[in-house]
């Protein structure tokens, strides 16, 4: 690399792309609720959630989470641990999920995290999340 053509506004803009938002919840979010209520929208009638298998077989346990969720979310906070197969319990699920949020989610509004669960990194910005926002909205109620 030429360092005589790289300017600090250059170094900046790379840093601001190449950079997760990350964004850790607020004092006193209460995560507990959107969570119960996207296991309620991803799970609710399943007798055994635990095991649920969904899109395939790509996705498992009572939050539906694919692999490379899983992954970003390790990836993003190593101190999780474990293996992809984890996310069937309940309450490891949970630590992926709020490791995949902090990383990707760029506010914590239960929509946000909702379409962010459901759509990906740029879920919250994606048209094709807003049912699912929906559907987990009346399972908040």
């Amino acid at each position: 690399m030429n360092f005589s053509n790289f300017t600090l506004s250059t170094f900046l803009a790379a840093v601001v792309v190449t950079s997760a938002v990350a964004v850790p919840p607020p004092k006193g979010h209460d995560t507990d609720k959107i969570l119960d209520a996207i296991r309620m929208t991803e799970t609710g009638g399943e007798k055994d959630p635990t095991n649920a298998v969904g899109d395939g077989g790509k996705a498992i346990g009572p939050f539906q989470i694919h692999y490379s969720y899983w992954k970003d979310a390790v990836d993003f906070d190593p101190s999780i641990g474990g293996k992809y197969s984890d996310c069937k319990s309940e309450a490891y699920a949970r630590k992926i999920i709020v490791a995949y949020w902090t990383r990707y989610a760029p506010n914590w509004s239960f929509e946000t995290l909702s379409r962010t669960h459901n759509g990906g990194p740029k879920g919250s910005k994606k048209s094709s999340t807003l049912d699912y926002w929906s559907k987990v909205r009346k399972n908040l109620d």
